[in-house]
């Protein structure tokens, strides 16, 4: 049996062990990367939610037949100053995995917050809506439900409807994280250019390997390769693409690979930098996200 003084200063041969085993994990060969770098502290800081008024929030809900029946609440962010009647070009925010659609309310994420702060600092006012798309990773389930085509087919046009730019003539903007970081990305491929400007993700839920794939989102590998974002990188030509990804996310390696799949002229800007899968991380890039969305819709008009 070995001693604790052995375990901790070793010899030689463990010595070498322990450390091509520390490589292995920080490399991501070995499970245990996220561990141990959150235990280290090698995360960096969090984003800070600003101090700052934020404008108004609009609510409303409707009973989806994409998504079978089911009411689905929304909220609607604009900038201080501003009202749906301003013709304010529209982002589209898709919501993780258990996530409420309240999260998007001043004093929680921080999107309003952070909304207002870009606006404040030069960025061309933009308005944000937020569905409820259930736990249904954004894609047509076996079910028949399909959150996507609800954003396309029912929350588009009924803020068209309310005097925002969503009309099939207008270029929207799209944001996700986790869960909605991928179905971001795949909802952009869907539309094409024609419909969206840019999209931005952080800590989209992607996966590299089909047998890795989460059963929350895809029932087996079949589902995956009928769904999956690796391989139509291409669809997003035209497209400003944003994405950032914690290397402390247990979706580092796949983020890395699908980024690696864009042709060498495409407009993409990644970011992969110590941070975590959560608000903290993603708090920390959303102000570039918002710039580039706002920059980006801008200059449609």
């Amino acid at each position: 049996m070995l001693s604790r003084r052995t375990l901790l200063l070793g010899g030689g041969a463990a010595t070498v062990a322990v450390a091509a085993g520390g490589v292995g994990v920080w490399e991501g060969a070995l499970p245990g990367r996220v561990f141990l770098q959150a235990e280290l502290g090698l995360n960096g800081e969090d984003g800070v939610v600003p101090d700052v008024a934020t404008g108004p929030v609009e609510s409303g809900s409707f009973v989806s037949q994409a998504r079978l029946g089911a009411t689905v609440r929304w909220h609607l962010l604009l900038p201080p100053g501003t009202t749906v009647d301003a013709d304010l070009p529209l982002v589209v925010a898709l919501h993780g995995l258990g996530w409420e659609v309240d999260s998007f309310l001043p004093g929680d994420l921080g999107v309003p917050e952070l909304l207002a702060q870009a606006v404040a600092d030069g960025v061309p006012p933009f308005a944000i809506v937020v569905p409820d798309g259930g736990d249904t990773y954004w894609h047509e389930r076996p079910s028949g439900e399909d959150a996507g085509a609800m954003v396309v087919d029912e929350l588009l046009p009924l803020m068209a409807e309310r005097g925002l730019r969503a009309t099939p003539t207008d270029r929207i903007g799209l944001i996700g994280w986790s869960m909605g970081g991928y179905g971001a990305l795949r909802l952009a491929g869907l539309l094409g250019s024609e419909r969206v400007a840019a999209v931005a993700v952080a800590g989209p839920a992607l996966w590299s390997d089909a047998d890795e794939a989460s059963r929350s989102g895809f029932d087996d590998a079949d589902e995956y390769r009928a769904f999956t974002v690796f391989g139509h990188q291409d669809d997003l030509a035209g497209i400003e693409v944003s994405i950032d990804c914690g290397t402390g996310d247990p979706f580092y390696r796949s983020v890395e690979d699908y980024v690696d799949g864009f042709p060498g002229d495409a407009d993409v800007r990644s970011s992969f930098e110590p941070g975590a899968h959560d608000r903290g991380f993603w708090r920390r890039v959303m102000p570039a996200q918002l710039e580039l969305l706002g920059r980006a819709l801008a200059s449609e008009t």
